[in-house]
C-alpha cells in the first residue's frame, strides 16, 4: 500500500507520552521496554520489526492486554488473583518528543484505510498499515483510541524505542498497583483468590 506523503505530512504530532503505562508479564519486569514478535494491532505482519504499546492510564493498558474480549458473551466478569500475580506495571517518559501518525480521528479515512485498522477486533488491516508507515516513512509509531476504553495509546516503533523512551526498573507487580481496587470496580471485574 502506498501512502499519501501529504495525507501524512499532515497527520503527523509531536507527542509527549511521559506517564502513560505498559502492562507485562512479571517474567520481563527487568526490562519494561522490551519487545518480541507477536501479533497485535499494529505489529509487523512480515516479522520486520517490534514494537511496544503503551496507554493513557492503567485502567487503559489493564483493559487493552488482561481483558480485551474475555467476557463477551459472559456475563460473570472473573479473574483468578494468580493470574494477576503474572503481570507488572511500567511507566514511561519520554526525554525527547516522539512523532506519531495520528490515527485517533479521521486518519485512516484520509489515508484510504479501512478503519477496521484501527477499531476492529480483526488486526490485519492495522498489520498492513503499520508495515506501509514503517516502510515508507520514518515515523515512531502511531497513536490512536483505545476500542475498549476509548482512551489514548501509542505503540511505538523498535526504531524509536531506545533514544526516545525511558522507564524504571523493575517494573511494578501489578497487584502491588494502589489504584487496582479502582480499575477492577470500573471494569466491573470481580477477583476470586486461588486455592
Amino acid at each position: 500500500m502506498t501512502l499519501d506523503p501529504a495525507i501524512l505530512t499532515r497527520l503527523a504530532v509531536s507527542a509527549d507520552v511521559t506517564d502513560y503505562v505498559r502492562i507485562i508479564g512479571r517474567v520481563h519486569a527487568a526490562t519494561p521496554l522490551g519487545m518480541g514478535p507477536g501479533r497485535s494491532r499494529f505489529s509487523s505482519p512480515r516479522d520486520r520489526f517490534q514494537l511496544p504499546y503503551l496507554a493513557q492510564d492503567p485502567m487503559t493498558a489493564f483493559a487493552e492486554t488482561i481483558v480485551r474480549d474475555r467476557f463477551e458473551k459472559s456475563a460473570e466478569r472473573l479473574l483468578m488473583e494468580e493470574e494477576l500475580d503474572r503481570y507488572s506495571i511500567a511507566v514511561v517518559r519520554n526525554p525527547r518528543p516522539l512523532f506519531l501518525l495520528d490515527l485517533r480521528n479521521e486518519g485512516a479515512s484520509l489515508l484510504g484505510v479501512s478503519t477496521d485498522a484501527v477499531r476492529a477486533k480483526a488486526q490485519a488491516a492495522g498489520r498492513r498499515l503499520s508495515q506501509s508507515l514503517y516502510d515508507q516513512t520514518t515515523l515512531d509509531g502511531v497513536v490512536y483510541m483505545s476500542r475498549i476504553t476509548n482512551r489514548q495509546c501509542v505503540a511505538v516503533y523498535d526504531r524509536a524505542v531506545a533514544s526516545k523512551l525511558e522507564s524504571n526498573s523493575p517494573a511494578l507487580d501489578l497487584p502491588r498497583l494502589s489504584g487496582l481496587r479502582a480499575i477492577l470496580d470500573a471494569l466491573h471485574i470481580t477477583i476470586e483468590a486461588g486455592a
